[in-house]
């Protein structure tokens, strides 16, 4: 098996170094006339950690890789996938039907 990039080593020497769960990281390379698509695979406890607040965690680390990718002549990105039922809870009827009512209150 060839060695990995170095971009790909940093990915997930980063993530596994910042993560409870660093037996779950994952990172798969795709190669495109685009450049370089490096995909994050995290345990779903982890999101928020590799995320961090407002994003900010997740665009240091991209913004750190595309240094390391230019460093080496490759054009990286990074995408982190959310893992399955990672997406927020809909709103429920219960709780739409009390804002309805509250703006309805307001109108009168």
């Amino acid at each position: 098996m060839p060695a990995k990039p170095a971009y790909q080593e940093f990915v997930e020497y980063v993530v596994k170094s910042m993560v409870d769960n660093p037996d779950k990281v994952k990172v798969e390379k795709t190669v495109d006339e685009m450049g370089v698509l490096l995909t994050l695979l995290v345990d779903p406890t982890d999101m928020g950690q590799v995320i961090g607040k407002a994003g900010q965690t997740a665009k240091s680390i991209r913004t750190l890789l595309k240094v390391v990718g230019a460093k080496h002549d490759a054009r990286v990105n990074l995408k982190i996938l959310e893992p399955e039922g990672g997406k927020k809870p809909t709103k429920t009827k219960a709780k739409e039907s009390s804002e309805t009512q509250g703006l309805e209150d307001l109108k009168l």
